[in-house]
């Protein structure tokens, strides 16, 4: 097989492995109980959690927090479950007490999708 028949071959698995992966996610999804609530569909009593440490602002420990949220919902569910806004029960807790005054943040929600 020529290096061109090669290439094509491993861009066509690697689509359709791109392709299937929304679907795998979704099917991961649909393992837990789900309702529609705000115009949106969500877990009913599935959490997932994020935390940051060490930050010099609580702005800043808030935003990293909630991206490790959302990091690992995206890991576990697809993109479509990654809205801190839409989440439903959230919670954020701060702390001020760290090293030097550093700020960090632990959060919890349960991960929602677009309604449709």
């Amino acid at each position: 097989m020529t290096k061109t028949g090669c290439f094509k071959r491993g861009l066509i698995a690697a689509a359709l492995v791109s392709l299937s992966a929304p679907v795998m996610a979704q099917e991961v999804a649909d393992i837990h109980e789900q309702r529609r609530e705000r115009g949106v569909v969500c877990f009913t009593d599935h959490y997932h959690y994020g935390s940051s440490s060490g930050l010099s602002s609580k702005k800043a420990a808030q935003a990293a927090a909630i991206k490790s949220w959302a990091d690992f919902v995206n890991f576990e569910y697809g993109g479509a479950w990654t809205s801190w806004a839409r989440s439903g029960s959230k919670s954020i807790k701060c702390d001020h007490g760290g090293p030097g005054g550093a700020w960090s943040c632990d959060v919890n929600a349960r991960p929602c999708r677009g309604g449709r």
